[in-house]
């Protein structure tokens, strides 16, 4: 498996971790009841400030995600996996891992420069595909 792969991969994980981060406080807040149910009524309560920045940070990474695989996909099939990219892959991984303290805990302006720090990576994994 390349490098590229491995980082998202993990990447994956990570997002299905962060929805447990998520999910579990969430349930909490807004009762088995509502979280079982089809939602058509607005929850009963809005989530705490820590939660609805998980939320967003799960949200965030299903977005960053999207382009990252994209990313990963077009190295891969067209063979041009390199020191370059994998660094930028490994590069992705970290932002994101960085960026759920970042989100969470309300680092600003932090949680901008690492977001765009994985942005980046992904650009340039991109770029270098195409080169």
């Amino acid at each position: 498996m390349t490098p590229e792969l491995t980082a998202l991969a993990l990447s994956a994980l990570l997002q299905v971790v962060q929805f447990t981060v998520f999910a579990v406080p969430a349930n909490i807040e807004l009762t088995p009841a509502y979280t079982k149910s089809p939602r058509d009524q607005p929850p009963p309560r809005p989530l705490s400030r820590l939660t609805g920045r998980l939320q967003r940070a799960l949200n965030n990474h299903f977005e960053a995600l999207i382009l990252f695989s994209i990313a990963v996909v077009v190295v891969t099939l067209s063979n041009q996996s390199s020191g370059l990219t994998a660094a930028c892959g490994w590069t992705y991984l970290a932002a994101r891992l960085l960026y759920i303290p970042a989100y969470a805990l309300g680092w600003a302006p932090w949680r901008s420069v690492i977001w765009a720090v994985g942005l980046l990576a992904t650009i340039v994994m991109l770029l270098a595909a195409l080169l």
